[in-house]
């Protein structure tokens, strides 16, 4: 599968602070044997933001696209808004399992507004900025993520993969 990942800070993108959770994610994604297509550092801006994943998802580059960062309380914080705009069906299963995962790890997941989606063939999740958070999440989806993916593009035998994994 590949993989696109946008990592949305404001520190990062002027060179402030370096992107840890980009490369984390890249690794984690690296280690399944999927390949990382495309990478991206912006500020938190919700039209750059849109455009790139529009532009990302609608190219057919990636089979995934993944978000870091802009999912709290903030602001600026505008990553899900960003999704939710040119996103054409929502996935609400995966923020919540998310969400529910990390619950037990800190009270703070409550107040995360991940959001995940799809625009034509491409999977988009929002994670969470802290590279600890990012991986976490990811960890919770990647055993649905291949499934994703098949049902995305209409492989046959796709729909055969809804049992519950052992």
């Amino acid at each position: 599968m590949n993989f696109g990942i946008v990592t949305v800070s404001d520190r990062s993108s002027r060179g402030e602070r370096a992107d840890a959770s980009g490369p984390a994610l890249a690794q984690v994604v690296e280690a399944q044997g999927w390949r990382v297509v495309r990478t991206k550092v912006l500020a938190d801006e919700m039209g750059p933001l849109s455009e790139i994943l529009a532009g990302w998802a609608d190219s057919g580059d990636c089979d995934v696209i993944l978000t870091t960062g802009g999912t709290g309380l903030a602001p600026r914080d505008v990553t899900p808004e960003a999704t939710l705009a040119i996103a054409e069906r929502l996935v609400p299963g995966i923020p919540e399992a998310m969400r529910a995962a990390s619950l037990d790890a800190t009270p703070h997941a409550m107040l995360s507004r991940l959001a995940a989606g799809i625009r034509k063939q491409t999977l988009i999740i929002n994670l969470p900025g802290s590279p600890t958070g990012a991986v976490e999440n990811l960890r919770v989806v990647i055993p649905v993520l291949h499934h994703a993916v098949e049902l995305l593009r209409g492989r046959p035998g796709a729909e055969a993969g809804h049992a519950k994994a052992d």
